[in-house]
């Protein structure tokens, strides 16, 4: 029996976005622009903070800053930073507190050189990388990175690609990174590719970035996604490909299908959009309701509820209005932000749900703080029931690869059965996805995927102590 409401969270009521990663090599072009222009594509990837370096092959310049890439750049700023180089991040924090000092890219000076990298994951083997280099000088994993990189580089004086066939072996667990030196950007995917990365074409040089709608808004042909398991060099002599690693099982997060990814990009060769469509589609043939209206929670279920209300026959309808100019909820860091933070961002329309039987459909439920108070306001605007569809299995695991729930406690759907969850969240009915289905809806199904947080089965192995909270700095 469900006794008492699930605790709130620590930092958000949805997962942490995976943090958004650019690099660009292009001789002669405004690269600190272009990358300005990327991480704009992946805002939605983190809001936290943002930061772009840049080479012109004898001096490389990083600035970084906390908040939006609005926020961060301006006109000033991007005509200070010229180069035919350049790395941009938005971040996300999931190990490492949200303060400057924790933005990216990360830099560090070696001799009359330098490097800057920028990372989206996590590490599984922080402690024992902390223990072996000392963590004084660290506060995110990112950085032990950097310094395991910059450490090597020095001591055995060898170029970036060099020392990064030597030093990578040694990571664990979630590394998607774009990293540079004054003439050199390489890109580097973990053995099992636990988030994304993409290889564009400009007509003056090469893109890599987390997700192709970055390549897009840039003018960029897409070429290929970036392997598990590989290091792209891209330098003056062109394009080269690495895999320093053992192969493993390719294990990209499925919730980049159901959650991260913005719905304009392609993961796998396959559209995200129509992908969360077919979610829907899959979940009104496994759970239909008999309802008057299918109303999603925008942003990212309005795919899902327009394949269910395709597939059913009901009438799909906006009966929730997304004030655009907020932010995501998870990303607000004080309590009091988090209480009135749906309300801020989502307003029901009484003339749309009023006396009406609604199929409310969503992406996920994480924490189920925000999920009960938007059914509490679409009753409040007149629904006589609510019928909640949910386009992913119950998330009952944490993640250790790059998601902001290490906590399993405060998970909603943890040790609690579907009907639990149904009473706790007062909705008249209540399914989930299952995750085959999920699976099939992707159109990928023998590409591979981590679903450890549906299923619990995790990829590698992951620590069983509070190594993710290590490096953490109140």
């Amino acid at each position: 029996m469900l006794e008492s409401p699930v605790p709130e969270p620590v930092l958000s009521v949805r997962p942490g976005e995976a943090c958004g990663v650019f690099g660009i090599y292009a001789p002669g072009g405004d690269t600190a622009r272009l990358t300005y222009f990327g991480l704009f594509a992946l805002q939605h990837r983190g809001q936290e903070s943002a930061g772009i370096a840049v080479s012109d092959r004898e001096t490389l310049t990083v600035y970084k800053d906390l908040g939006l890439v609005a926020q961060v750049f301006n006109e000033t700023t991007l005509s200070a930073l010229s180069g035919d180089i350049a790395v941009g991040h938005t971040r996300y924090s999931t190990t490492g507190s949200p303060v400057w000092e924790n933005s990216q890219p990360v830099y560090r000076q070696i001799d009359s050189n330098g490097i800057a990298l920028a990372h989206n994951g996590n590490l599984t083997n922080t402690h024992s990388l902390a223990t072996e280099m000392g963590r004084l000088f660290a506060t995110t994993d990112s950085e032990l990175m950097t310094e395991a990189v910059a450490r090597d580089m020095t001591t055995h004086q060898r170029s970036l690609r060099a020392s990064l066939l030597e030093v990578l072996p040694e990571f664990e667990g979630a590394f998607t990174m774009a990293i540079m030196d004054r003439d050199t950007l390489v890109a580097v995917r973990d053995p099992n590719g636990f988030r994304p990365l993409c290889l564009g074409r400009l007509p003056e040089g090469w893109v890599v970035a987390s997700e192709t709608a970055a390549l897009d808004i840039i003018g960029a042909k897409f070429v290929r996604e970036v392997e598990p398991g590989e290091m792209v060099v891209i330098d003056e002599s062109g394009v080269a490909s690495e895999h320093p690693f053992d192969k493993a099982r390719a294990s990209l997060c499925l919730f980049e299908f159901v959650y991260f990814a913005r719905p304009d990009s392609t993961l796998y060769g396959q559209n995200i959009h129509a992908v969360r469509r077919n979610m829907g589609e899959h979940l009104a043939e496994q759970a239909p309701a008999d309802a008057d209206i299918v109303v999603p929670v925008p942003e990212s279920g309005i795919p899902a509820a327009q394949g269910y209300a395709a597939a059913t026959g009901i009438p799909y309808s906006d009966g929730l209005v997304k004030n655009r100019y907020v932010g995501r909820t998870f990303i607000q860091p004080a309590q009091s932000m988090r209480d009135h933070g749906i309300r801020m961002k989502l307003n029901p329309m009484p003339g749309e749900l009023a006396g009406q039987r609604v199929v409310l459909v969503d992406d996920s439920i994480v924490r189920g703080s925000t999920t009960r108070q938007l059914v509490s306001m679409v009753r409040e605007a007149g629904a006589t029931e609510i019928h909640l569809r949910i386009s992913s299995p119950p998330y009952r695991w944490p993640c250790f690869y790059g998601m902001d729930t290490g906590d399993r406690s405060t998970l909603l759907a943890a040790g609690r059965s579907i009907a639990e969850i149904q009473k706790f969240l007062e909705v008249e009915s209540l399914a989930y996805l299952e995750l085959e289905g999920l699976i099939d809806a992707t159109g990928t199904a023998a590409t591979g995927f981590c679903t450890a947080c549906l299923s619990g089965a995790y990829p590698t192995e992951v620590p069983t102590t509070g190594d993710k909270y290590l490096l953490e700095r109140s």
